[in-house]
């Protein structure tokens, strides 16, 4: 009599010869490999879990119109539905150089005129069911990390709007020396131009003290990777007693060739046409920027781009912003979920919620007020993050800092209880890096450890934060991407571990998915696959809790641009809409995280062991298969393993080295749960591409006692389980 094994062992022996009996398959099938061995040191568990801790979910900002229907009955009670535990509050505004109205009742610091600075109110009438962002008018970057859709003041080509540095890094609030913390503007040519001269139209207040800098070193094409060379000083760049107004600095007769421009501010007139808000007279602010070169004739000529569109203009990166802003600045398209809406819900499970509270581009008043109010409403949280990837928005780890005490202070004159952490690093595989300092240290971490460090204030970093997304190049073929993400992370373990990230307070991944681009792989089965080895291996490597990014029910988009077309349209989201805007299919993501959360990790919240395993083939450890252990609650052992290949695999036997050379004897028949191109096949169609099918993973058992003979179909990952000998 045939069982489930030999059925599924005999499809993919098959499939392997006829792959043209998946034929929306991406990939192909391959000869049948030798039989696999998974070796697990069973001795010593390396590190242990907590589910209702460990696996989450983010809520992240949206169109307004957009709030509506994903947030409706239907949708709500599908999102309830997916696996994960715990819930996150994604802040959307910060990477959009915006503030944030999380309560749109509250004051302006100029209540006339409804602008100045903002604070929310503590109290509201009714529920906050959304919120949302306000551009700040004083920007002065180009580009952002949200919509993109903002641009620099410092060249836009009006006089009359000016850029202007954060009030909160002047030594009014910091009680340092504004030379610690000098400001500052950076131009970015595109390429080396023949320099001259700079011309700056100041506003108020401007600086006095400044210096005209040109990078000499490696040029590259994103700022914060300015790692290998120095800043030097123009000639006649450097002044010491400035006037505003004006001002025209000539660099002597010879041009000097550059791409970078830094103009370095380190004290304030501190003045303003209006004084009765001290915020208006601290930091620096500047109208508009001329770069001159010398033309064919030998005159001097503006090279700057100037307009008002992040197209138009030349690339400008300034180290803070300041928040002021106007009710008019509201842009909706950058709405969040308000705080009663995510309770209302019932997403949060009633777990603490990893809570955000603004900090680049807000004030901490309006955060102080947020914490008020959320434990007025009795909110579940223990854990507030500060800001939101500040390298991405290129601040400085000493601004952040700086900014980061002030924030953390305020928090825990309310609630000493509260932890309060970050920096929720844009995902960065190659290391989180900033421009070089006069000590030639570029680590981010490091750096900003070191700030509070000095300052003894070392405990208000109670928990370490990261996104990961380990592949921006969507393109290529996944298969290769998925056999090297397991190296990416521990790189970057070992990497955090120098540079003093602290291992005695929570690490958390506060986002993670396939890529922060669309791409198909995140709608097929490599985004399954790599979701969950992700959470597998970041628990195992010690992690303490990863939120999944792509809860909300999404349809496909197109990011990028490459030749494999058929690659582009995909999304985060483990439910996709229908026409009518309710969750209609589900996706890899969301069987993943189900074998992930409820078949390898038992669902309920004690604790988990887990325990190191290699997969090797005659003695040879492979990298296209991995294994993941776990010692569960309930007695039972359960081997996540991962088929990244294109080939059908047979396992061989799983043996616990430290109870004998052949395996063990289980308990009781195994259980398995697989997860293949049998269950999902994805209908490419651009805008429309949609699940051809899409089934729940299989569950079969083994008697063999030794978990030898399972078939490990191409692309896929499977779950063994059985009590302990």
């Amino acid at each position: 009599m045939i069982n489930m094994l030999q059925i599924v062992r005999l499809f993919w022996v098959g499939a392997a010869v006829l792959s043209a009996v998946l034929m929306t398959a991406s990939f192909s099938y391959g000869v049948e490999r030798e039989r696999l061995t998974i070796h697990i040191d069973a001795s010593t568990p390396v590190a242990s879990f907590m589910p209702d801790e460990a696996f989450g979910a983010g809520l992240d900002g949206l169109e307004e119109d957009e709030l509506k229907s994903t947030y409706s009955p239907e949708n709500i009670k599908t999102m309830a539905g997916a696996p994960y535990r715990r819930l996150s509050c994604r802040l959307r505004t910060e990477l959009g150089i915006e503030a944030w109205h999380w309560n749109e009742a509250g004051s302006w610091s100029d209540e006339s005129k409804k602008e100045g600075y903002w604070t929310s109110s503590d109290k509201a009438k009714g529920p906050l069911l959304k919120s949302f962002g306000y551009k700040l008018p004083r920007r002065g970057s180009t580009i952002d990390q949200a919509g993109d859709d903002g641009y620099s003041r410092l060249d836009d080509g009006d006089k009359s709007t000016f850029w202007k540095s954060n009030p909160y890094l002047d030594g009014h609030f910091t009680g340092e020396d504004n030379a610690l913390h000098p400001q500052w503007v950076l131009i970015d040519l595109g390429k080396r131009c023949n320099v001259n001269a700079l011309r700056i139209l100041w506003g108020e207040p401007y600086a006095t003290k400044y210096e005209v800098q040109y990078w000499d070193g490696k040029d590259t094409d994103y700022v914060n990777h300015l790692t290998a060379g120095v800043w030097r000083l123009f000639a006649h760049g450097q002044v010491q007693d400035g006037k505003g107004g004006n001002t025209l600095l000539r660099f002597g007769d010879a041009p000097v060739s550059v791409r970078f421009v830094r103009i370095l501010l380190s004290a304030s007139s501190g003045t303003a046409p209006q004084n009765e808000d001290v915020r208006d007279r601290l930091g620096y602010a500047i109208r508009e920027l001329f770069l001159d070169g010398i033309d064919g004739r030998g005159k001097l000529k503006d090279i700057i781009r100037h307009g008002a569109s992040n197209k138009s203009q030349t690339l400008m990166v300034v180290s803070s912003t300041d928040p002021w802003h106007r009710a008019v600045d509201r842009n909706p398209n950058s709405a969040h979920p308000g705080f009663d809406q995510v309770m209302a819900s019932g997403l949060g499970r009633g777990n603490h919620v990893l809570v955000p509270t603004p900090l680049l581009y807000d004030i901490p008043e309006n955060a102080a007020a947020e914490i008020r109010f959320l434990k007025s409403r009795g909110f579940p949280m223990s854990q507030i993050e500060l800001g939101e990837e500040p390298d991405g928005q290129n601040v400085s780890p000493e601004h952040y800092g700086a900014l980061y005490l002030q924030f953390a202070k305020v928090i825990h004159e309310i609630d000493p209880a509260l932890i309060t952490g970050g920096p929720s690093f844009q995902s960065e595989v190659g290391g989180w890096e900033t421009i070089i300092d006069e000590k030639g240290e570029h680590s981010w971490m490091k750096r900003f450890l070191d700030y509070l460090r000095e300052r003894k204030r070392l405990d208000d970093f109670g928990f370490f934060s990261f996104e990961w997304y380990p592949f921006d190049d969507v393109c290529q073929p996944p298969a290769g991407q998925l056999i090297t993400q397991p190296l990416l992370m521990k790189n970057a373990f070992e990497r955090l571990d120098r540079e003093g990230v602290p291992c005695n307070i929570p690490w958390i991944i506060s986002e993670y998915g396939y890529s922060s681009f669309a791409g198909r792989a995140e709608v097929e089965l490599p985004a399954a696959l790599l979701n969950a080895e992700i959470v597998a291996q970041f628990l195992t490597l010690g992690g303490k809790t990863a939120y999944y990014y792509g809860l909300e029910p999404k349809k496909p988009i197109r990011e990028l641009d490459c030749a494999h077309t058929d690659r582009l349209w995909g999304n985060l989201m483990m439910f996709q809409k229908g026409p009518n805007g309710k969750a209609k299919w589900l996706l890899p993501a969301y069987y993943g995280g189900k074998m992930l959360m409820e078949e390898w990790a038992e669902p309920i919240n004690k604790q988990h062991q887990l325990f190191r395993a290699l997969v090797k083939e005659d003695d040879k450890v492979v990298n296209d298969v991995t294994a993941y252990v776990v010692r569960r609650p309930d007695g039972h052992w359960a081997v996540m393993v991962f088929n990244k290949s294109t080939e059908c695999i047979e396992l061989g036997k799983i043996r616990f080295d430290s109870m004998g050379s052949n395996g063990i004897d289980w308990s009781e028949p195994l259980d398995v749960i697989q997860y293949s191109p049998l269950q999902y096949t994805w209908r490419a169609e651009g805008a429309n591409g949609h699940p051809k099918r899409s089934e729940p993973p299989v569950h079969f058992q083994v008697l063999d006692e030794l978990a030898s003979g399972i078939t490990l179909p191409p692309m896929s990952f499977t779950v063994v389980r059985g009590a302990h000998p």
